[in-house]
């Protein structure tokens, strides 16, 4: 029987390979039934030494690869994952295309020539499953990268980090109450030398340190908000702030709160009063703070008392000069400015602007000075006079009066801790001091407060 007829009228029959393997010359392929055609000789393909064989062609658009002997490529099932095989469908391009049992890829489109073994062509046993790539994963690459990127500013904006302060200075004064970052690292720089107590707060780094107390005093926020914000217990929360409020009263304060000399105020003084109160020294103010217990408990501050009173001066500028510790709430204005120590400040010929009527009159004459209400309760001049409506104000007092009415409200407006409750932990007093935490948050808030342009400009 000739290899023609063979080939003509014979059914295929599987050879395996070492019925056909060639000794001599290593092939399978040399005892393998030939023909001739148009005068080549050629390997039967129902002869093949694997037995009879499927010739594949890769499904995706514009791809010649064909699955023949001696090919170097591989032949991938598609994925029976929904998910992974609707991935692979778009891959192939093919409007309206869907595979079936015999449709294939070759391993020029995948990563390298990865062979996933999930689809590989092993008689439809599944495998350890690879991501498959597409022809134009570069294009693919450079869009994940650019989400990525968009998405990390978008988490950075969205995060504490120092990075999103360092670049929005509205982000700055909205947390801290600062002005800008400079001005807060430049606050962490004087206090970096005498935070080593604080080194044991591994969790915490200087700047989320320092961060989440100015956050605690201008927001006001509750020691649990900060602990889910930071990522730390409330306990660490509570010892932080208490230990970078203690650093701040000793370093910050004495340097940032002090009362000026003559010359200095006059030499800054708002134009606007030197033709109204030339030899203005101070603007007074007191308020009251309440605290968040019982009043009917025993407390640190004061038996029977909920709240705390607390004197405090001004630069005409703004600038903070005093602050007094604070007194029960029920203490007289008198005795207050009397105890506090104000009104050793003042000189003979100095003038005090107050925007409420305070019983301290006759205190500040004692030592020469004068006392001067701009508000409507007391009128304008000094204490006791009548009641004078603002129609019977000239232009230039009554942008006075506005002046003290923005300067005392600023501080308690830059820093909502002042404006209370205070919590407990912040009521006590220190062994060694006697100064209560929260007397030592009053007046950081009014060091912090000096370190920013005034916000009172003098119309």
């Amino acid at each position: 029987m000739t290899s023609e007829k063979l080939y003509k009228t014979e059914p295929p029959r599987r050879i395996t390979p070492l019925e056909n393997y060639n000794e001599a010359t290593k092939s399978p392929f040399t005892n393998l039934p030939t023909a001739t055609i148009l005068g080549v000789r050629i390997v039967l393909e129902n002869h093949h030494p694997l037995g009879l064989i499927m010739v594949h062609t890769c499904v995706v658009a514009g791809c010649r690869n064909r699955r023949i002997p001696g090919t170097s490529l591989s032949f991938y099932r598609f994925p029976r994952d929904p998910d992974r095989k609707q991935r692979w469908i778009a891959a192939v391009n093919r409007e309206g295309w869907l595979p079936n049992d015999g449709s294939r890829l070759c391993s020029t489109h995948f990563i390298s020539g990865a062979q996933p073994t999930d689809s590989k062509d092993r008689g439809g046993k599944p495998g350890k499953r690879s991501a498959a790539e597409p022809d134009n994963y570069e294009d693919v690459l450079k869009i994940l990268k650019k989400e990525n990127r968009a998405l990390r500013e978008s988490v950075d904006k969205m995060s504490l980090s120092e990075t999103s302060f360092r670049n929005d200075p509205e982000k700055v004064r909205f947390y801290t109450g600062l002005p800008n970052y400079f001005v807060f690292e430049t606050v962490m720089w004087l206090l970096a030398p005498h935070m080593n107590g604080t080194k044991n707060m591994v969790k915490l780094s200087m700047f989320q340190q320092l961060l989440l107390t100015l956050m605690r005093l201008r927001l006001d926020l509750k020691n649990q908000d900060l602990a889910y914000r930071f990522g730390v217990k409330v306990g660490t929360v509570t010892r932080t702030v208490l230990r970078m409020v203690n650093v701040m009263s000793t370093t910050l304060v004495p340097t940032a709160v002090f009362w000026p000399s003559r010359a200095e105020l006059r030499k800054n003084l708002p134009a606007a009063l030197h033709s109204t109160y030339p030899d203005c020294a101070v603007i007074i103010d007191c308020f009251r703070t309440h605290l968040n217990i019982d009043c009917s408990g025993e407390t640190g501050a004061s038996a029977g008392s909920n709240t705390l009173k607390y004197m405090i001066g001004m630069a005409p500028q703004g600038v903070v000069t005093f602050v007094s510790r604070g007194s029960p709430g029920s203490v007289s204005d008198k005795s207050l400015a009397e105890g506090c120590g104000f009104l050793g400040k003042l000189l003979p010929g100095d003038v005090v602007l107050a925007d409420k009527d305070l019983d301290i009159g006759e205190s500040v004459a004692a030592h020469g000075a004068l006392l001067k209400i701009t508000g409507c309760d007391g009128g304008e001049g000094s204490e006791g006079s009548e009641d004078v409506s603002l129609t019977d104000i000239s232009p230039e007092r009554l942008s006075v009066r506005r002046h003290v009415e923005r300067v005392v409200s600023m501080v308690k407006l830059r820093y909502s801790m002042l404006t209370g409750p205070v919590e407990v932990p912040f009521t006590a007093a220190e062994r060694s001091s006697n100064i209560f935490t929260f007397d030592k948050i009053v007046q950081v808030a009014c060091a912090l407060n000096n370190l920013c342009i005034s916000a009172a400009p003098l119309e």
